[in-house]
């Protein structure tokens, strides 16, 4: 996914007057959480506070503060028929023009939002490699796809890190903590041999391989006699990835439910490392 700190600065730089649209509180099933936000300028808007009739207003609101004298604004907004957005809950909005020191403030926040997003590592650049690069490039995550052929890795999507390596094992040890590892390479044992290395890692948030139930055996019998691995640590691998209940093997169908597979993945342990 393009950084959101460089999107952000594109927006900036684009026009010389912005309203920011802050949720401050956010009370029974609202569209977002509080501290979600938006910019909105005389012809466009960046960022969501969850669309709908309350996203309307928030812009009228912002617009009318940047052709007025600019200064500030508090919405309380109920979430009901009356607004023709029947959710039930109830938001305020904070909404006031920005000056420059708030833009560099915004930048910083996008620039650690960027640092903060979990890696997710694919092995692979094959056609389901290809097309779960382009799926998962549109989440805010941090996508590398790790390859030891130069051309599989010629048409991945913007904003996806390559890299090109004669050991991508190496890759995976060298990873984050958190990151997620999906290993679908074009050689079966070199898919093994990485799927060790990510089960040698007990802060995977999720370590998934390409396959079928036989494939998932033999890496079975090998992990736990040649590789020396256990029963507890073979448990985390995920094979098939993305599920059994959808039998259409498109590409683009498996990279679907993988980067859903892998988001929940991600989600659950990000949960768990806040507790």
């Amino acid at each position: 996914m393009t950084s959101l700190s460089r999107s952000l600065g594109d927006f900036l730089s684009s026009t010389s007057a912005v309203a920011l649209v802050e949720v401050v509180t956010a009370k029974g099933s609202t569209p977002r959480e509080a501290g979600a936000w938006m910019l909105v300028s005389s012809a466009a808007i960046f960022g969501t506070i969850g669309g709908g009739q309350l996203e309307f207003m928030a812009i009228d609101a912002a617009r009318a503060l940047l052709v007025g004298e600019g200064g500030s604004e508090t919405l309380d907004i109920p979430l009901g028929p009356e607004i023709g957005q029947c959710c039930g809950g109830r938001v305020e909005l904070a909404i006031s023009v920005i000056d420059a020191i708030k833009r560099e403030e915004l930048l910083r926040v996008a620039r650690a939002d960027d640092a903060a997003r979990p890696h997710v590592y694919l092995f692979g650049g094959g056609h389901v490699g290809t097309a779960l690069a382009g799926s998962l490039s549109l989440l805010p995550l941090h996508v590398v796809v790790v390859e030891t052929r130069a051309d599989a890795l010629d048409d991945m999507p913007l904003g996806v890190e390559t890299r090109l390596t004669s050991m991508p094992e190496e890759v995976a040890r060298a990873a984050p903590a958190g990151s997620a590892f999906i290993v679908l390479t074009h050689d079966h044992a070199l898919d093994f041999l990485i799927v060790a290395e990510a089960l040698g890692r007990a802060d995977a948030a999720y370590v998934g391989m390409i396959g079928s139930k036989t494939k998932r055996e033999t890496l079975r019998r090998w992990y736990l006699g040649e590789a020396g691995g256990t029963e507890e640590a073979f448990a985390r691998v995920v094979c098939p990835i993305g599920g059994a209940d959808v039998k259409d093997k498109r590409p683009a169908v498996i990279a679907a439910l993988v980067a859903a597979e892998v988001t929940r993945a991600l989600s659950a342990a990000s949960a768990l490392g806040s507790t």
